[in-house]
């Protein structure tokens, strides 16, 4: 089976030995998003709701990159500092991705790489 890997410029580049994506048949598997601006390599500014949507436009360049959307999502894990924060990333997540909600993991942990308040990963059919 062949594995090609997806790159854009218009999402940070990983931080580690991993891939922005692997696509796989029809299959996309999106590598964990975090709200870094892909231009600086900075954290974005603000609140976990900036950092959501940062997260989620680095996600969204990664999708384009493969011909994808948010429509082609079929599941996502939403990786959280503060579960009290669930509610606000829920309101900024729901405008992204409209009618279709994929399925979703949402799992509070200790940390995060560079200590950001979310990270997002996704699997999209093409």
């Amino acid at each position: 089976m062949k594995l090609d890997v997806i790159h854009t410029d218009n999402a940070p580049a990983a931080l580690g030995p991993y891939s922005q994506a692997i696509k796989s048949g029809s299959m996309l598997f999106v590598s964990g998003q975090i709200p870094l601006v892909p231009a600086t390599m900075e954290l974005v500014e603000g609140d976990v709701k900036s950092q959501t949507a940062q997260s989620l436009e680095n996600l969204k360049a990664v999708l384009k990159e493969s011909g994808a959307d948010f429509s082609n999502v079929v599941k996502t894990t939403v990786f959280i500092k503060d579960m009290d924060q669930f509610g606000d990333i829920n309101s900024v997540y729901a405008e992204y991705f409209g009618d279709n909600k994929p399925a979703r993991a949402c799992v509070e942990v200790a940390r995060l790489p560079k200590d950001v308040l979310v990270e997002i990963e996704a699997i999209a059919m093409l």
